[in-house]
């Protein structure tokens, strides 16, 4: 019986992609802070924990007011991401203040290549969290 619960749990194991069996990259918005020139700065954590590090890490990124309309559209460069590591990285959103941000919206990647490999879909591996008043959505 644990002989066939043990081959079982390892067939399990050998199925999964290896993003699953290492863990995923979890983008966090965790901060959006008011600039001084009528932009907000938004925060974001980088946690990668897929056991890779990726040396291109581009999203596109909807900026959708608090009714839900689109005010624009940032393309943000989070590239190096370093393997089992949290990055914080700043980005400006301009003739934007914070309060006017209810939610964001991960509308493409546009760039997902690990260190010395082929650009693969971040979607599977992706997690979106936010600390913030505005939600990070895909």
């Amino acid at each position: 019986m644990f002989n066939a619960l043990a081959t079982f749990a390892l067939l399990i194991g050998l199925s999964l992609p290896v993003s699953a069996q290492e863990g995923g990259l979890t983008v966090e918005l965790n901060k959006l802070e008011d600039g001084e020139t009528g932009s907000c700065r938004a925060f974001f954590l980088f946690r990668n924990e897929t056991g890779m590090s990726f040396a291109g890490f581009e999203m596109s990124l909807a900026i959708l007011d608090t009714s839900g309309v689109i005010g624009q559209l940032l393309s943000i460069d989070a590239a190096p991401l370093p393997v089992a590591r949290t990055t914080l990285k700043l980005f400006e959103i301009p003739e934007t203040t914070c309060g006017g941000i209810g939610e964001i919206l991960l509308h493409e990647m546009t760039a997902c290549q690990p260190q010395n490999a082929e650009e693969m879909d971040c979607f599977e591996i992706l997690t979106l969290d936010s600390k913030a008043a505005a939600s990070l959505v895909k």
